[in-house]
């Protein structure tokens, strides 16, 4: 077995390590460890068509690797890096643990590879987007910053190819789940950025508790050289965040004597002196907001000018699938919102809009109580309720008699019923609340399949 105990003498050459999980992340780590001169296999249980691409993909790198089962051959390993869609008490799991075989997730194993600073953003809610903003804000002269995690590139790409092609100067921007933090040894980011706390993913923590310590491993290695930027607007992050050994740096849309503070009409520096008038910032919502005030706090801390920061905030217009604008058809607007698969974002975005909403709800519910929602629709412009998939009867009920709502099977089904229903001048919101896998492999593909039937739409 090797042991991890030690980062700065971990040496995986010819060492059997095995890959559990063959999408994104795993064909990543399969290909890094398989670079640094391991032995690598790879598992996974599914047989779709994109994990045996995936697998067909490793056999032309000399990678072997098994789909449709797990077979004993996982356990004749020196370790194993992990994918976060495998739970920690998963049975595979259990057993390995059992023999003593050494667990990591990809992004733990991708850290012991490189000594680039890492700002690692995470939290309930705006990760993405403050990952992007931050990475804009840290794209200058003196520093370069690569996006990667859970916002779609993986961190164990990034740092293959940093090794194949080093540069100076360089920082990763990383966006991190709480499923990514379950098997965590030496990961130690220079920043770590939350941007809230709120229920999410309670099926599979179990508890707020086990979800808010999952968040919390990500600084659990900091020091008295890092930094913690976190909302304190949030009274329970605020709480979390405390006894860590790493420097604490809040940021805050209602205190001031903050990096960045803000009031009616500016954000203004420490020392008082205006950076921007919040009129002239393009992203629009109180949420982004926020996020923008911990991305500028984090790029303080990286040395990144006063100038550049308020530019980005000048020019940074958004990301696909958060808020997006699809387009305006017979006066109907289309909004793809496909990465709200929370309650919080589905609550920021009907609060987005002064029009009457069309809102499209559904997907797998991943342990939220629908009912929460009731008082946000209420004292919105939401009208209408459309919901699909798994997790549709559970919100049809819970909505009840609030407003008018319909159920239906699937996402396709509820964009032509929203088009139905809308009249001149409404909004049709795609803010799920919900994960995509009962009809998707993830937010992204349910996204792009809701702006296709919009385009349809737009041309008949």
């Amino acid at each position: 077995m090797i042991n991890i105990s030690n980062r700065e003498k971990i040496d995986i050459r010819d060492k059997k390590v095995t890959v559990i999980g063959l999408g994104m992340s795993g064909v990543a780590a399969a290909l890094l460890a398989n670079h640094l001169g391991a032995r690598v296999f790879g598992s996974d249980p599914s047989s779709e068509f994109q994990i045996s691409d995936n697998a067909l993909y490793l056999l032309h790198h000399h990678i072997a690797s098994e789909t449709g089962l797990h077979s004993d051959k996982i356990y004749d390993t020196d370790l194993w890096i992990i994918s976060p869609g495998v739970p920690k008490d998963a049975d595979i799991v259990k057993k390995a643990q059992k023999i003593g075989v050494p667990i990591v997730g990809e992004i733990e194993f991708a850290s012991w590879f490189t000594d680039a600073p890492i700002v690692a953003v995470t939290g309930s809610n705006g990760k993405t987007t403050t990952v992007y903003i931050l990475s804009e804000m840290c794209q200058s002269e003196y520093v370069q910053s690569i996006m990667g995690g859970n916002m779609g590139i993986p961190f164990s790409e990034r740092v293959l190819k940093e090794i194949i092609n080093p540069k100076q100067n360089r920082v990763f921007i990383l966006e991190i789940s709480s499923f990514q933090m379950e098997f965590v040894q030496h990961f130690c980011p220079k920043i770590a950025v939350y941007t809230n706390l709120s229920p999410d993913h309670l099926d599979r923590h179990g508890s707020m508790d086990e979800y808010v310590n999952m968040k919390l491993k990500m600084a659990k290695n900091m020091r008295d050289d890092g930094y913690i930027v976190f909302n304190a607007d949030d009274p329970q992050l605020t709480l979390a965040v405390e006894g860590h050994d790493a420097q604490l740096a809040p940021f805050s849309m209602m205190r001031t004597g903050m990096t960045y503070s803000l009031d009616s009409n500016h954000i203004n520096t420490l020392s008082g002196n205006p950076l921007i008038a919040v009129d002239d910032i393009a992203l629009p919502g109180k949420h982004n907001l926020s996020n923008m005030l911990g991305a500028a706090t984090s790029s303080n801390l990286m040395g990144i000018s006063d100038d550049h920061i308020a530019q980005v905030m000048k020019t940074f217009t958004g990301v696909e699938h958060r808020l997006e604008n699809v387009a305006t058809i017979n006066d109907v607007t289309y909004i793809n919102d496909s990465k709200a698969t929370n309650l919080d974002s589905v609550t920021v975005a009907i609060q987005s809009f002064k029009k009457p909403v069309v809102l499209i709800l559904g997907g797998r519910n991943k342990g939220a109580d629908f009912r929460l929602l009731l008082p946000h629709i209420k004292s919105s412009h939401v009208r209408d309720i459309i919901s699909y998939g798994d997790a549709g009867g559970q919100i049809s009920t819970a909505i009840g008699d609030a407003v008018r709502s319909v159920q239906v099977t699937d996402l396709n089904s509820a964009v032509r019923t929203a088009q139905s229903l809308a009249a001149p001048g409404d909004v049709v919101l795609l803010s799920p609340g919900c994960a995509s896998f009962d009809q998707f492999s993830n937010f992204e593909e349910r996204g792009k399949y809701f702006k296709s039937l919009v385009v349809e739409m737009g041309a008949a």
